[in-house]
């Protein structure tokens, strides 16, 4: 089984993940899609983040996941009975960091900030959950991607070559739209 790249986010109308300060605001807190994320949570081999984000609740100790950072050289066990980690892309690749954690397959669940969701558009995605919140805009807030708000969430998905495959209401004012890569034939 190959390792399958999951992108999870709630953005705001102008696509931001939270506000100036870094919050989380009712705007972006949806009962339905905190219950989606939980349960693709709960079936990810792999969470990865900055050091910002994080999962709440009770089982996230409890889950394999790697903070991004460069405060490392490559990569870094938070402590010795904890499969936390702290990972520097950039003296680790991706590839190093699956192989180091002996991780062939299973979902990678990526879920935030700004930069990891950014460096993930260059690894590629296999697919991005892309929730969007009618409940207002967080102007200078902090962005999905670092190209929005000059570019919508949309357009950078699709050309990070993935496709809009459904689309759906999870509560009035929020839609979970999910966009994937292409199956390509041999």
């Amino acid at each position: 089984m190959a390792v399958r790249i999951e992108g999870y986010a709630i953005v705001s109308l102008d696509g931001m993940i939270a506000d100036k300060d870094g919050r989380m605001t009712d705007a972006l807190i949806v009962e339905a899609d905190q219950r989606f994320y939980a349960e693709s949570l709960s079936r990810a081999a792999l969470i990865v983040h900055g050091r910002n984000s994080a999962e709440p609740g009770s089982q996230a100790t409890r889950r394999r996941r790697a903070i991004v950072t460069r405060r490392i050289e490559a990569l870094q066990r938070t402590a010795a009975d904890s499969d936390i980690w702290l990972w520097n892309p950039r003296g680790l690749p991706f590839a190093g960091l699956l192989e180091r954690l002996a991780l062939s397959g299973g979902i990678v669940a990526v879920v935030g900030g700004t930069e990891v969701f950014d460096l993930f558009l260059t690894i590629g995605y296999d697919a991005f959950y892309l929730t969007r919140s009618a409940r207002g805009s967080l102007p200078g807030g902090r962005p999905v991607f670092a190209a929005v708000p000059a570019q919508t969430p949309e357009d950078i998905l699709r050309r990070a070559g993935l496709r809009l495959t459904d689309e759906r209401e999870l509560e009035p004012g929020a839609t979970l739209a999910v966009w994937e890569r292409p199956a390509h034939r041999s």
